[in-house]
């Protein structure tokens, strides 16, 4: 900037050196007027519209030090402050400020507010810029600065908005950016499409695009990451290059610098650091995790609407003392010292089933119920019993149980094949035997009736021989 403005200030001297030479004082009215410059044109100052009378641009008025003082076409421009578009010749610009728009030659419809507001731009069309240096070195078209230093860097980057002291301090390229707040997006240089409304949101982004950042600090480190959202007080405070994550709360995913987190709620998902695809809604998270949701963190309650009564088939939901919840698998993949259970189930004998009803807080119907107390069960066999986060028996693995009932009733139902067995082998060995029974009494029929044949035979012949 002191380069900038040496090289005008020395500008300005040869321009009045010049202008105090007899030839230059020739162009001037004599003396002065207040007023009626040729083509509606009306200046006060030195040397201000000081090319006017060779000049063919109309209705621009020029108050002070040399403003306008190289305009020839330009027209319906208005500059108040010395030096203010000093070497205009655009069309349809107002400069109020020292030096305000001194370097636009051809930008058009630009409003400069302020010392050195818009003092570099030369082309850039239609940019609003109100406060000290705002939109210092643009070149762009379309931006709004208001605030000190407000975009001061800009030289290409088109349709910013700067709102405050150096936002989108240091943008050059950077195009349809939202700045407002202190330092918000004060870092930016090519980024694009990025919101920021607080002090120092988005302050150290340079590259990155499509972020929205609302509160003091919100994604204030951000450098390279895009399509991120953060509202309240330094919401993804920590996030360099992480993209794709929406964070909403005072210090929500404060630490982060993953990518496709969600977090919901003060200090949600605070203690993520490097996880990604992880959900946070009313719980701070745990640090390095990734593809897992938390939700709530002191509540006692859970009410799920679309629940209850709305049938579906699948597998059932577990929840284990921590809260998880999820399925429990059966494949061999996610088992290990798999063995028969033997004889394990043998404390099903020493069970005791009953009935009863809950307390009216948990069943204010009081429904019967049929099953176990977890108490007793746990005296039998410590492995049948849940417990909860404080270790008191909580419930009973009723899923074990029917496990040992169906290995009490395989054990019977061996024990009853093998009786079985015993059985046919013992029929069979009866068919045999009777079998047996059956031809030896046919075989001594066929004996008794030889041997009364043979009684019948010697009687005959006796009759024989008598005769």
């Amino acid at each position: 900037m002191k380069n900038r403005n040496t090289l005008f200030t020395s500008i300005l001297l040869t321009l009045a050196c010049l202008a105090l030479s007899p030839m230059a004082r020739a162009q001037l009215p004599s003396p002065a007027p207040d007023g009626g410059y040729p083509g509606l044109n009306t200046a006060e100052g030195d040397f201000a519209l000081f090319s006017v009378e060779v000049a063919t641009g109309i209705s621009n008025t020029a108050i002070g030090y040399s403003a306008l003082i190289l305009d020839t076409t330009g027209s319906a421009n208005t500059a108040l402050g010395a030096g203010a578009l000093s070497n205009n010749n655009g069309d349809d610009n107002t400069a109020t400020g020292v030096n305000a728009l001194a370097n636009n030659t051809s930008g058009s419809a630009n409003t400069a507010n302020g010392v050195n507001a818009l003092f570099v731009n030369t082309d850039g069309s239609n940019n609003t810029a109100t406060g000290f240096n705002a939109l210092y070195s643009n070149n762009g078209e379309n931006n709004t600065a208001t605030g000190a230093q407000a975009l001061y860097s800009n030289e290409s980057g088109d349709a910013n908005t700067a709102t405050g002291v150096d936002a989108l301090l240091n943008n050059t390229s950077g195009s349809s950016n939202t700045a407002t707040g202190a330092s918000a997006l004060l870092s930016n240089q090519s980024g694009n499409s990025n919101t920021a409304s607080g002090t120092n949101a988005l302050w150290r982004n340079i590259t990155g695009d499509f972020n929205t950042a609302t509160g003091v600090a919100a994604l204030s480190r951000n450098t390279g990451g895009t399509d991120n959202t953060a509202t309240g007080l330094s919401a993804l405070a920590s996030n360099e290059t992480g993209s794709f994550n929406t964070a909403t709360g005072s210090g929500a995913l404060s630490s982060n610098t993953g990518n496709n987190n969600t977090a919901l709620g003060s200090f949600a998902g605070s203690n993520l650091t490097a996880g990604s695809f992880n959900i946070d809604i009313g719980n701070q998270g745990v640090a390095g995790e990734s593809g897992t949701i938390r939700i709530g963190n002191v509540q006692t309650r859970t009410f799920v609407a679309g629940i209850s009564g709305a049938g579906v088939s699948g597998m059932a939901v577990k929840v284990n003392a921590s809260g998880q919840i999820g399925t429990a698998p059966s494949s061999a993949r996610f088992k290990q010292n798999i063995k028969i259970m033997g004889d394990k189930s043998d404390a099903l004998y020493a069970l005791r089933p009953v009935t009863f009803r809950y307390r009216p807080e948990i069943d204010p119907e009081g429904m019967q119920q049929f099953g176990l107390v977890a108490e007793e069960v746990e005296k039998v066999d410590r492995d049948l019993v849940v417990r909860d986060a404080g270790g008191k028996p909580y419930t009973v693995r009723y899923e074990a149980v029917n496990a040992m009932l169906l290995n009490e009733f395989l054990k019977e139902h061996r024990e009853f094949l093998k009786e079985h067995r015993k059985v046919e082998q013992l029929e069979a060995t009866v068919a045999q035997q009777q079998k047996q029974i059956k031809a030896l009494a046919s075989g001594l029929q066929k004996v008794s009736a030889q041997i009364e044949l043979s009684k019948a035979v010697p009687q005959m012949a006796f009759t024989n021989q008598n005769q």
